[in-house]
């Protein structure tokens, strides 16, 4: 894995949201398990728009299922299957108390029956994005220097498994035309677009004739996509990166030029990225407010297991993460921008002796005499805090 950022050439094109961003493409066979949160993906009500209220988003890292985890997954059901829905349980009510969630999942599935597999190669079981869906995710960032572990096969039955559970996806594709089209979702009157990109596929050439198979980080190509959403018809544009350096608290210079070059893009006078979701790192990073709008360099882990840093040592960061939290208001002219009039974040643990994924706030609040977890939290709440986000109103939450 390198920090380098290689600049993609994927063809750009019309992002086609009107209709076909309904859902993830033509391909699609997407049957959420459960109806949608109340503003959240639903359909405008007959007779005209919905009235705009405003909408909360929430945001995690990466999901990145090593052996262990598998494991876990493997005993909660019993042995016979994979449940992962135990393991989100603890973050379940954040993420689904939001009107918008998304996640990143960030190494491609096998078949149903396996054979599954770890680190460095990840195959792991499509019953993750069962779990995924239960805890309340609406969409997932799929761009990651893991998604060609497994070549187009792999990206094929990682978007058909989401699509299965009802999770939208941005940030690989089975069609050039499915490329083209962001994630795309509706809440409190508002319809985002969540567009995904990745620094590189850890050397790993896009499949033959397949060059749209993964979102590749190009600023230029970010920001066509993003006004090409704007201008279908998007009010909020979120854009998921995976960059960075590994084992690093503070981001990086790349991510710090990228991300003020992005902040800075406008058209008409209004921006055209609206929100920027970091994953790659390993550990928590900074959220920081550029340009009026606020980045997360990296959530960290929300999903992981034993990790060993670039020393050789094993590192508890790659254990920790943040949830951010976002609460968008309505502009007060239309064709103005939605602005954040909240911004918060969670910290959380993947607690590997029980194997689960903590909301730490929620978790002391319960057993105030957990000092691992206070130390994790504390942490944590160093590395978001470490750009000065609090002066520009950032909060924890729970």
């Amino acid at each position: 894995m390198t920090k380098r950022m290689r600049q993609g050439a994927v063809a750009t094109a019309a992002l086609l949201l009107g209709t076909a961003a309904a859902c993830t493409g033509p391909e699609s066979t997407s049957t959420p398990d459960r109806p949608p949160r109340q503003g959240s993906m639903a359909p405008p009500a007959a007779g005209g728009a919905p009235p705009q209220r405003g909408f909360t988003l929430v945001a995690s890292g990466d999901v990145l299922p090593h052996d262990s985890v598998i494991d876990r997954a493997n005993d909660d059901a019993g042995g016979d299957d994979y449940d992962f829905r135990p393991m989100f349980a603890s973050v379940k009510p954040a993420v689904s108390g939001a009107d918008v969630a998304i996640c990143h999942m960030e190494t491609v599935y096998a078949e149903e029956d396996g054979p599954f597999s770890g680190y460095p190669t990840f195959n792991s079981p499509p019953q993750i994005a069962k779990g995924l869906r239960d805890a309340g995710y609406d969409s997932c960032s799929t761009a990651s220097n893991h998604t060609l572990d497994d070549g187009a096969p792999g990206v094929r039955r990682t978007l058909d498994a989401l699509d299965k559970a009802g999770v939208r996806h941005a940030g690989s594709a089975r069609s050039a035309a499915e490329a083209t089209r962001p994630a795309l979702m509706t809440a409190g009157g508002a319809r985002i677009a969540q567009l995904a990109y990745t620094f590189d596929t850890n050397g790993i050439p896009l499949p033959d004739g397949q060059p749209w198979a993964v979102g590749l980080i190009d600023e230029r190509k970010i920001v066509a996509d993003a006004r090409a959403a704007r201008k279908a018809g998007a009010d909020v544009v979120v854009v998921s990166v995976h960059w960075g350096t590994e084992w690093e608290t503070e981001p990086d210079a790349e991510q710090r030029s990228l991300g003020r070059k992005l902040t800075a893009s406008r058209t008409g006078g209004r921006p055209d990225i609206d929100l920027i979701l970091g994953t790659h790192a390993h550990v928590p990073q900074a959220y920081e407010k550029v340009n009026g709008t606020w980045i997360i360099y990296g959530m960290g882990d929300q999903v992981s297991g034993i990790m060993t840093n670039d020393a050789g040592e094993l590192d508890s960061r790659g254990n920790e993460g943040s949830i951010g939290r976002f609460t968008f208001a309505p502009p007060a002219v239309k064709g103005e921008r939605w602005l954040v009039k909240k911004a918060e974040f969670i910290p959380q643990v993947m607690d590997l002796g029980s194997g689960r994924v903590i909301n730490l706030p929620e978790a002391l609040r319960q057993d105030p005499d957990r000092d691992d977890y206070r130390e994790a939290q504390s942490d944590i709440s160093d590395a978001v805090l470490g750009r000065g986000a609090a002066e520009d109103g950032l909060t924890m939450g729970r």
